[in-house]
């Protein structure tokens, strides 16, 4: 499906299943968290400031919440379902704080496809380096949606074709 400039748009609600799933692997970066801080205007000592953090609880400066849960959103955007996804709820828990470099994997799978609804349920595990869980999330997304233009099209090609 094409919108617009060829723009292709991810999966809709009849062309996603139960049990799909999409590994994701990022690493934070300073670049990264620069970019999130600066845009946000966050100036959270606990997430730059090593003098700050060192003493606290968590020894050193710790990624954002809000940025692990961009990422989260980010790969249902470009990935599961795609683009011309858009994210209707959001439940997460932070189980561990994520430090600055690591690498974190992150699982997405469909959990369940609602077509009355027109909402698939993602589930999202992510875990770092060391297999220790640090987040969970369930992410209720309405996939993109097949415009009338192009539904017109399909069916004209069908009978077409």
């Amino acid at each position: 499906m094409n919108i617009g400039k060829s723009r292709k748009i991810g999966k809709t609600i009849n062309e996603i299943e139960e049990g799909e799933s999409l590994s994701l692997t990022e690493s934070i970066e300073d670049n990264q968290l620069l970019l999130y801080l600066g845009l946000t205007n966050d100036a959270n000592p606990l997430y730059i400031q090593h003098d700050y953090a060192k003493e606290t609880d968590y020894q050193k400066p710790i990624v954002p919440s809000i940025m692990l849960m961009g990422i989260v959103t980010s790969a249902i955007s470009k990935h599961l379902p795609g683009p011309g996804s858009h994210v209707v709820n959001f439940s997460i828990n932070f189980i561990e704080p994520v430090y600055h470099y690591e690498t974190i994997t992150f699982l997405f799978e469909v959990i369940k496809v609602d077509k009355m609804k027109d909402v698939v349920t993602i589930s999202v595990e992510a875990v770092n380096e060391e297999e220790n869980r640090i987040l969970d999330a369930v992410v209720m997304v309405q996939p993109p949606q097949i415009v009338a233009e192009e539904l017109q099209e399909n069916e004209e090609g069908e009978l077409n074709g």
